[in-house]
């Protein structure tokens, strides 16, 4: 099941992640600006915001691999737009398509990873499938630039349709039914559910946290590679290096870190990436010409900062709701996350500027916003950890323990 679930992550993450080290090449081929390549980020995340909401009534109504496949399908066909797209409009609607079912994606492994792992053990799940966020930058991102500057930006998303392809047969085939959820759950209609769960007070402070968390990763990611190239002096061709050392680095340090988690305590974790994260963010974003292999150690540095913060924070968020209200809790907290992000992302854009040169200019400013919403975002994480710590760990549904644990 971890297997099946990183795989589908990793196509997931990856059509996400490509946008970030595409973004200097599409600012020049298609000839926009920042700001509105910035709205090619958000309306992904703004459209797999409205999409989780309304499918939040729904998600613990059905078999989860079963909300899994349908949501798969229209995610693939949205990528395959993109690897079609002939401009810069059509590109905008084909993300937007793309968003509507991929945000969903997110919030329905969440669900299945919580339904079948106890708390204790969560992080080193979370460890091991946040290694496709890292495959995605180690392997799919390099190879996304690769052909992107060779066969044209539109090969990168045709491969990773195929790539889906393949991940959707592996979960027709291996993955089982996941139906412990339709147990516990109380009969009510969809909007009622969807209201309740919304409108529960333990679990608007997770929502609230999760808008800062995406917050502070949306503000700087849309815009990095852009300012690598214009700023910083890295070659277009280079960024593959940049991108493929962090992602081999989180590779080890993902799993390591889901440990720590659930060994040393997922909030005090959080609260060392939330400092090392505010350190790089105030080092990069005031960088000029800079050789390049600093740019790689630093590059690496916050890459595994960022993993850090994510992995404690999705395995504490995970044990706020109850069986029966996790689709929905899960479903609305990637909406939120989503819309928070690309809001963000449009904030970004209204920050950032280009001067005669084609420098970016304001980053450093972008930097100082990323670091207040960090600050928030732990004051916010401690009242979930205190939550959680007042919570009985949920039990493991999964059919047998110790293969759960192991």
């Amino acid at each position: 099941m971890i297997v099946l679930i990183s795989l589908l992550q990793f196509t997931v993450i990856l059509d996400f992640m490509v946008m970030a080290p595409l973004g200097a090449l599409l600012i020049r081929i298609l000839h926009i600006s920042p700001s509105q390549f910035g709205w090619v980020v958000s309306v992904y995340a703004f459209s797999a915001g409205i999409s989780g909401i309304l499918a939040a009534g729904f998600a613990d109504k059905f078999d989860r691999k079963k909300m899994l496949l349908v949501f798969y399908t229209g995610f693939i066909i949205g990528t395959f737009l993109c690897g079609i797209a002939p401009d810069y409009t059509s590109l905008l609607i084909a993300r937007m398509v793309t968003g509507l079912f991929g945000g969903v994606m997110f919030s329905i492994n969440m669900a299945i990873v919580a339904d079948l792992f106890a708390l204790e053990v969560r992080g080193r799940v979370m460890g091991y499938v946040q290694t496709a966020f890292a495959a995605s930058q180690a392997a799919g991102i390099p190879v996304g630039i690769f052909f992107a500057t060779r066969y044209g930006w539109h090969m990168p998303f045709l491969i990773i349709v195929g790539l889906c392809l393949v991940t959707y047969v592996g979960i027709v085939r291996w993955m089982k039914p996941v139906t412990a959820h339709l147990k516990e759950r109380a009969a009510q209609k969809p909007l009622l559910h969807l209201a309740r769960t919304a409108s529960r007070k333990n679990y608007l402070v997770a929502f609230l946290s999760t808008v800062f968390l995406s917050t502070g990763g949306f503000l700087m990611m849309p815009y990095s590679s852009a300012f690598l190239v214009r700023n910083v002096g890295v070659r277009e061709e280079m960024l593959t290096l940049v991108f493929f050392v962090a992602g081999c680095a989180g590779l080890f340090t993902g799993p390591l870190i889901g440990r720590w988690s659930d060994k040393l305590g997922k909030y005090r974790v959080f609260i060392a990436g939330s400092i090392l994260a505010t350190v790089m963010v105030l080092v990069i974003t005031h960088l000029s010409i800079t050789p390049l292999w600093l740019v790689l150690i630093l590059n690496t540095l916050m890459y595994t900062a960022v993993m850090s913060r994510m992995i404690p924070t999705q395995a504490l968020v995970s044990g706020v709701p109850e069986m029966k209200d996790r689709g929905a809790f899960m479903s609305i907290n990637s909406s939120i996350q989503q819309l928070g992000g690309g809001i963000a992302s449009i904030v970004g854009g209204w920050i950032i500027g280009q001067d005669a040169a084609g420098r970016l200019v304001h980053y450093d400013e972008l930097g100082y916003v990323t670091i207040g919403a960090f600050l928030i975002c732990i004051v916010l994480m401690y009242y979930v950890n205190e939550l959680l710590s007042q919570k009985k760990s949920p039990a493991v549904s999964f059919p047998d323990r110790a293969v759960a644990e192991a």
